[in-house]
């Protein structure tokens, strides 16, 4: 047994680890920031960036501060969500400023002076001009395929060649600290208990299966992935692995635009269309997508050698079969925004989502006993055939009303999220005594069910001076579960699947969440930018179940705190050092307690009496751009989990539901399996070898150690890792050629290991008719049909070995087309604090 004062020794090691590489990251970045070579000041210089046209912040804006007769960059920093900026310690002398983002003209404040006498230096509001013409704008200027922003990652999935012609699983997989296996599980840092958005917004469609919801978002409709591993007070606390936010395409440019995407593939067919409207404040759009997979045939085998101590005997089921599975699914919607006053803004929006899934599968299994010397006492053979197909339907809306005050940054806004699924599932098994084929069990199930859910909110952000701003809000969550399942049992002697009233069962379930927040925003020191913030969510739950009849389950709050805090240490560098606490609410389909019997040796169930899983986490991070291009992003971090939840297998000769009894079963249910750590890091960077070929690579690992709490199990640890690289090779300027590679190592769980697997993709684009157009061609595991999966399960009286061929080789083909025009009106543009100059030798 590996003792829990034996884990914590163990654990100590690599938590001294990381606290040497965090001292020492800090360090090198201090150093890097006194080798500028300047004693520093006490000066201080500061701005706001404005779009020339529009008037709104540019955020994450690069500034540097260069000395004029040496061209030496001596301080930097970047604008925040608001278009601020400052540099601090800044010694007396003349200066140039140089400010500069993609899509816009650099711009250039000559002759700032700091003295003694004036050590501040105010540039006011600083307007940068767009890089494109002023009548008509054409965007040229591609954003970096990954920005590191100061509260999130961002994936520009626009600038993803390979995955066009597929879904939004395939984008997800090249997302830094991201990881998806094979069947579309998502995790983010080795979790996977994510909180997905879209737009922002929560939709009841991830109640559903998440991998089916993910493969139905064809990767064309996608804009952008936002990754936000430490969310702050203002963001919901549901989710112990972060918040992942996919923002569908949309323009807010002026006239009419859009884009049509159709893909033909091997495995994958989908397309989508995007229509875009704006004339003076109102602006309106619509899109629809959709996208099928096409039938694939899964084997797999397995093996599950179970003791019976009561008996002195030893079992075996031997498992190999074949199954075929197809996908479809489509999106559509649209909506609108309109700008009552430069001050008022209204906007509103609906969307509905469609997936299905259907599975046939044959699989011959054989039932070997032994006695306790290992001879074999009984053999029999039979056969499993089953079918199964499932369906959800989602309807949301949406609006939102926010006002801006005379004073620059302080904004009321309020929302309302609506969002109803409808869903239904169904299944129908036989299993039949070979060599005879005679049926002599079989059973079917229906299992229709609504879930409702509404979310009202409420923010406000009051700026008292340019460094503290106050924010705060409210939100209520309702949401409300019916769900129904009818089972029906074969009769042998009619041939009829008659209902049967001891498996069959009904729910109804009630969550409701009330938070409030508060977070403040101020400068430490004149040295660190600090957010620190809290929330308080109060949760109140209700279900009645088949068979257990009504549970009130205990209201409880959950205090959390959140601390973020940054330094920019010039020269284009940043360290932050953030903690937040999150919590992950069992969902009803983890509390059900009905017994799925599509497959009778091999049942799932829920646990009535499942408890919240909490989360502790700090990461400290460490990013900086180079010249030319290249950017480096190192983040280590440590979670700790509590009332860990992870699905948890027990074996029974015999199981009794209903008034039946089942043999050689397996139950798996969601249990909360105790205590869970993991340190761990991730480094991203983004390489431009020439002005033609980039080399990026994603590598993540963690050490996982899981103390369980359950009599039948262990304490257990193991490494993980995960290592992707992508190249691309732009011939001309119309032509790039890109390679993307990812492989995950086995992971470990309270039971056993995950598989690990390997997937590789070649991607071909080629623009035309002024890059209106484009043809991408894809091939992902060309050389091999199939990925293997060999995983290993044990509990205290059994173990399983399983094996998986997935098809994975498929051949696409993608077509693009953007049209419209992209216009801006030009408005009467306000005197900056001076335009910006052109480069000059003074």
């Amino acid at each position: 047994m590996f003792s829990a004062d034996r884990l914590r020794a163990t654990i100590s090691v690599p938590i001294r680890r990381c606290l040497f590489i965090c001292i020492g990251l800090i360090l090198t970045a201090s150093a890097m920031k006194g080798q500028h070579g300047d004693a520093p000041g006490e000066g201080i210089i500061s701005g706001r960036i404005m779009d020339s046209l529009t008037g709104t912040p540019v955020e994450y804006a690069s500034i540097s501060l260069v000395q004029p007769d040496t061209k030496k960059e001596v301080n930097g920093t970047t604008t925040d969500d608001k278009g601020h900026f400052e540099l601090n310690h800044v010694a007396a002398g003349t200066y140039k400023l140089v400010v500069y983002f993609v899509g816009y003209q650099t711009g250039y404040r000559n002759n700032v002076v700091i003295t003694k006498d004036k050590p501040v230096y105010s540039l006011g509001d600083f307007r940068l001009r767009s890089s494109a013409n002023l009548k008509t704008v054409k965007i040229e200027a591609d954003k970096s395929l990954v920005e590191n922003k100061i509260d999130k990652m961002v994936y520009n999935a626009e600038n993803d060649i390979t995955s066009q012609g597929g879904v939004a699983t395939d984008i997800l997989k090249k997302v830094p600290q991201v990881s998806v296996d094979v069947d579309g599980n998502v995790e983010l840092q080795g979790n996977s208990n994510i909180r997905f958005l879209i737009n922002g917004k929560p939709s009841s469609i991830f109640g559903n299966s998440l991998p089916d919801v993910l493969a139905s978002i064809p990767a064309s409709q996608i804009q952008s992935i936002e990754v936000i591993t430490s969310p702050g007070a203002k963001y919901d606390a549901e989710g112990t692995g972060g918040i992942i936010n996919i923002i569908l395409k949309k323009s807010t440019a002026q006239g009419f635009n859009g884009n049509v995407s159709l893909s033909a593939g091997t495995r994958f067919e989908n397309g989508s269309l995007n229509l875009n409207a704006r004339k003076g404040h109102v602006g309106a759009r619509a899109f629809f997508s959709g996208n099928g997979q096409l039938t694939s045939t899964v084997t797999s085998s397995s093996t599950r050698t179970s003791q019976d101590p009561s008996l002195m005997q030893s079992s075996q089921l031997v498992q190999n079969g074949s199954g075929n599975f197809d996908r479809n699914g489509y999106q559509t919607g649209g909506g609108f925004d309109w700008e009552i006053t430069p001050k008022d803004n209204f906007s509103a929006g609906v969307t509905y989502n469609y997936f299905g899934v259907n599975n046939t599968a044959l699989t011959n299994r054989s039932s070997l006993v032994y006695d306790a010397n290992g001879n074999l006492l009984s053999s029999t053979n039979d056969q499993l055939r089953n079918k199964t197909n499932s369906s959800g339907k989602t309807f949301n809306w949406n609006a939102g009303y926010k006002k801006e005050f005379k004073k620059e940054g302080q904004e009321l806004e309020a929302t309302i999220n609506s969002s109803t699924s409808t869903n239904y599932s169904y299944y129908q098994q036989s299993q039949a005594r070979l060599p005879s084929d005679s049926i002599y069990s079989g059973s079917s199930g229906q299992n229709p069910g609504q879930e409702k859910e509404t979310e009202i909110a409420i923010n406000y952000a009051q700026p008292f001076t340019e460094d503290v701003v106050l924010e705060t809000g409210a939100k209520a969550v309702l949401d409300q579960i019916s769900s129904t399942s009818n089972v029906f049992l074969l009769n042998n002697n009619s041939g009829n699947y008659d209902y049967n009233t001891s498996q069959s069962s009904v729910l109804s379930f009630k969550r409701n969440i009330y938070a409030g927040y508060l977070s403040m925003s101020f400068k430490l020191f004149d040295y660190l930018n600090v957010k620190a913030g809290g929330r308080y969510e109060y949760t109140e739950s209700q279900g009645t179940f088949s068979g257990v009849g009504e549970v009130n389950y205990k209201p409880y709050g959950t205090l959390v705190p959140s601390l973020a805090i940054s330094h920019s240490l010039g020269d284009n560098q940043m360290i932050k050092l953030n903690y937040s606490h999150r919590i992950e609410r069992p969902e009803y389909r983890e509390l059900n307690p009905f017994m799925n019997m599509s497959d009778p040796h091999n049942i799932t169930t829920g646990d009535i009496y499942l408890r919240p899983e909490q989360a502790d986490k700090i990461e400290l991070g460490y990013s900086k751009s180079f010249e030319k291009g290249a950017s480096v992003n190192l983040t280590l971090f440590a979670r700790l989990n509590t009332d860990d939840i992870q699905p948890y297998t027990q074996f029974f000769p015999t199981y009794k539901i209903g008034d039946s009894v089942y043999s050689n079963v397996s139950i798996t249910a969601r249990e909360n399996i105790g205590h869970e750590n993991n340190l761990g890091g991730n480094l991203y960077f983004s390489w431009p070898i020439t002005s033609k070929i980039t080399l990026r690579s994603n590598i993540s690992c963690f050490e996982r150690y899981i103390i369980t709490g359950l009599s039948s199990g262990g304490d257990v640890h193991g490494f993980n890792y995960r290592i992707n690289m992508n190249g691309t090779y732009e011939i001309s300027n119309t032509l790039i050629v890109e390679a993307f590679g990812n492989f995950n190592s086995p992971r470990i769980n309270a039971q056993g290991t995950m598989p690990s697997f390997a997937t590789y993709t070649f991607a071909l684009r080629k623009q035309f008719l002024k890059k209106k157009a484009s043809i991408a061609l894809t091939a992902t595991n060309p050389f091999s049909e199939t990925v293997g999966q060999k995983s290993n399960l044990s509990g205290s009286n059994f173990t399983l070995v399983s094996d998986r061929q997935l098809p994975y080789r498929s051949f696409g083909l993608n077509f693009t087309y953007k049209f419209g025009k992209m216009e801006f009106k030009k408005q009467k543009e306000q005197e900056d604090a001076g335009p910006p100059e052109p480069p000059s030798g003074n």
